[in-house]
């Protein structure tokens, strides 16, 4: 199990970039949708129960576990990029702006992308997240699959007027403020279970994640 908070990255890892694209209704085909307005009110896909041998789960049962919803920050220190979803009660560390052996809090940086070494999935239910300030942010996502590599991860850019529902089972992270802080509402699966890739273990490399607006 990872720890969120000291993730323990080897150094002089190897850089993979991933594609920055404009998020659009079009362009999140398949991931998920844009969120336009009222996302208490917005309907979370919950999936029921698995079944464990031929006998199936009864239809009245198995996905009545509702949803939890709270304020998620992202939030930069210096060099670091923390999250906090208030939601689980979850604090991460959830990227870099350089070599995670030299990030430093203390160093002020006006950040050009993040260093990502971490993502996972919800097997349980969709997830949500709006922003509470109309700031733009990036999120990263990958289709389902526990054989998911580093290439298969695209980064989708948010000018802030939107929020983003993703689909149970895609990969991804906390949103990316893209400077200072920034507050989102959240709202997901109240099972919260999760599915984890560690880049930085699993394939020596770190995800380099542009946070500029595409052209």
């Amino acid at each position: 199990m990872s720890d969120y908070l000291n993730p323990q990255i080897a150094p002089n890892l190897t850089r993979q970039s991933i594609p920055v694209i404009r998020a659009t209704e079009a362009s999140l085909e398949g991931y998920g949708h844009l969120v336009h307005s009222n996302p208490e009110d917005y309907h979370l896909e919950i999936v029921r129960w698995p079944a464990q041998g031929w006998r199936p789960v009864d239809e009245d049962s198995g996905d009545e576990g509702g949803t939890v919803q709270g304020t998620f920050l992202s939030e930069w220190r210096g060099e670091v990029l923390f999250g906090r979803n208030e939601a689980v009660d979850g604090s991460y560390i959830l990227g870099y702006a350089t070599n995670p052996e030299n990030a430093s809090e203390e160093n002020e940086v006006c950040p050009q992308e993040v260093l990502l070494w971490h993502c996972n999935y919800h097997p349980d239910g969709g997830q949500l997240f709006f922003p509470l300030e109309a700031k733009p942010f990036v999120v990263p996502l990958a289709l389902p699959g526990d054989d998911v590599k580093p290439g298969d991860f695209v980064a989708f850019w948010f000018d802030g007027s939107a929020g983003l529902y993703i689909h149970p089972n895609i990969w991804h992270e906390g949103v990316f403020t893209t400077h200072g802080s920034q507050r989102f509402y959240d709202k997901q699966g109240a099972v919260h279970a999760r599915v984890s890739v560690d880049f930085a273990k699993e394939f020596d490399c770190l995800l380099t994640v542009n946070l500029t607006e595409p052209s």
